[in-house]
């Protein structure tokens, strides 16, 4: 039996609606073998905690655009530990630089890429992550 693949959920939380980024990191995430599900955009923390528990995912991944990225963040990350799960979440979006350790220390963000992040760092965040 050949070695299970990673899964990866990719979610579009609250009212962001730019997507393209999101679609092209789950594109290099399938092209680097894993299986990656993709929930769409204008996602309740609820909904992809309970998914991402569902489909028993080895990696979280949000991409935020809209500015919300603190609020989010923190609103799904409160919501894994509810539930006892113990999933790494990686973030993608325009994050200022002061609040990069806010997101990983305080918050427990796994890793954060800025625009401009290589598809191949990310590919290689989440295979360390999933891991672990």
């Amino acid at each position: 039996m050949g070695e299970k693949k990673i899964k990866v959920l990719i979610a579009k939380p609250g009212l962001d609606g730019h997507d393209r980024g999101a679609k092209v990191v789950a594109t290099a995430l399938k092209e680097a073998g894993m299986e990656v599900i993709y929930t769409g955009r204008f996602k309740k923390p609820d909904e992809i905690v309970s998914l991402a528990l569902k489909e028993k995912v080895d990696v979280i991944g949000l991409s935020i655009l809209s500015g919300t990225h603190m609020y989010w963040s923190k609103e799904i990350m409160r919501k894994l530990r509810e539930a006892g799960a113990d999933i790494p979440v990686i973030l993608g979006g325009i994050v200022l630089d002061d609040e990069t350790p806010v997101l990983k220390e305080e918050i427990g963000i796994a890793e954060v890429f800025p625009p401009g992040s290589k598809l191949q760092d990310i590919v290689k965040r989440v295979e360390e992550l999933a891991k672990r």
